[in-house]
């Protein structure tokens, strides 16, 4: 029975505390206890508030005080208009240089790797037997000329005898006849010499553009064949890269401003390697088709390389500049955050960080500009808004100065 009796008055207290803490707010208000009435409004209002925050941005305004912040003034300011791709450097011209008859290499005047210019010999072939042959035709035409000379002779002779009586018709025609045989030997003779003398300028190899020569595949000694159409026949393969090609693919829905851009003047394109290292060029033409399966259009850009900053088969990021934009809005790229909703920045009102929502065009050097969503004038928070609500009070802060890395003196 005693045991009956406790559990029963466990019961009653377990009843009597749960009623109490459910009518907690009843009671504090009829005893008096206004503190914590409020304490309970102010929750649900917080509550409210953090609802409406970005994700990520949710939680109690100045939960310490006002947030030091550092903070941008909008000003309209003005803008190129730029388009980024990343870009292939291509030789202008990629000659492979191969033999035109059959022969042995007897000297090689170029290093591999080698700048040279258009007409520099880079082979020797053996060209003994070409000379050879044109020593023969050479003597062939000098006797072709002398039976010419004979011939005419004769026939002067003919005419005289025709004209005395003591000679024939057929006799003169005979030697008029010799005489035009002679002189169409010497024409064929006079053709051939051409023929080997312009198979013996195929024994010197020279540049047939100015570049700078890859590997040298056949050395002295090796035999060539003009039949031999294999890659391995390739004695070696000069890239012109002064001036140079960069190839480069954009988005078709940028076509018509590009279009547009070039029937205006030259559009400036910059190549850049890295921060060092870039040059400028301007656009040279646009690929007549759109690719379907990428939806890009292909476009190449010229550029003045003597100093060989952009190399064949390199890859740049390339920046084509349509325009000046006169009164961008333009605010820090780390001043852009990221909600649910979209970017936003925190505009600063009466030492209040207010969330606002913006529509961003494009990004570049560092800067973001604004469609829509911000006004001259305005202030933006660039620093400190990782501890930002909606809200929330802020204190400006002047931004730290930058400094520089120590610089490690040399070790001796």
């Amino acid at each position: 029975m005693r045991a009956v009796r406790l559990g029963f008055l466990a019961v009653v207290v377990v009843a009597i505390c749960g009623a109490t803490y459910i009518y907690r707010d009843q009671l504090a208000q009829k005893l008096g206890f206004s503190v914590a009435a409020n304490a309970a409004e102010k929750n649900a209002a917080g509550g409210a508030a953090a609802a409406a925050q970005p994700q990520g941005r949710r939680g109690r305004a100045n939960p310490g005080g006002a947030v030091p912040v550092v903070v941008v003034n909008v000003a309209p300011k003005p803008m190129p208009i730029v388009l980024e791709a990343v870009g292939t450097v291509q030789a202008i011209a990629s000659i492979q240089i191969k033999p035109r008859l059959d022969s042995q290499i007897v000297k090689v005047n170029v290093a591999e790797g080698a700048l040279v210019k258009e007409g520099d010999l880079l082979f020797e072939l053996d060209g003994r037997t070409l000379k050879a042959q044109l020593g023969q035709i050479e003597a062939q035409i000098r006797k072709d000329q002398a039976q010419i000379v004979q011939a005419k002779r004769d026939a002067v002779r003919a005419d005289d005898l025709l004209t005395k009586g003591a000679g024939t018709i057929v006799a003169r025609d005979t030697n008029l006849t010799t005489q035009k045989a002679f002189e169409a030997q010497l024409e064929a003779d006079e053709a051939m010499r051409t023929s080997v003398q312009t198979q013996l300028s195929y024994t010197e190899i020279r540049s047939p553009v100015s570049g700078r020569i890859g590997s040298i595949n056949m050395k002295v000694g090796t035999v060539v064949r003009q039949s031999d159409n294999t890659a391995t026949a390739v004695l070696l393969t000069i890239n012109q890269v002064d001036p140079i090609f960069v190839s480069f693919a954009l988005p078709q829905v940028y076509l018509s401003d590009l279009r547009a851009a070039m029937k205006k003047g030259p559009v400036q394109v910059n190549a850049i390697v890295d921060e060092e290292h870039r040059s400028s060029g301007v656009m040279s033409f646009i690929e007549n088709s759109v690719d379907p399966n990428t939806g890009t259009v292909t476009a190449k850009a010229t550029f003045a390389n003597a100093g060989e900053t952009l190399w064949p088969g390199q890859f740049v990021k390339a920046e084509v500049i349509l325009g000046i934009e006169p009164s961008a809005v333009a605010i820090p790229a780390p001043a852009i955050q990221l909600g649910t909703q979209g970017p936003y920045v925190f505009v600063v009102k009466d030492g209040v960080a207010e969330v606002r929502p913006v529509t961003i065009k494009r990004t570049q050097g560092g800067e973001s500009v604004i469609g829509k969503g911000l006004e001259s004038g305005e202030s933006i928070v660039v620093d400190g808004q990782l501890r930002l609500v909606n809200g929330a009070a802020v204190t400006v802060k002047s931004p730290a100065p930058e400094t520089s890395p120590p610089v490690t003196p040399p070790r001796g």
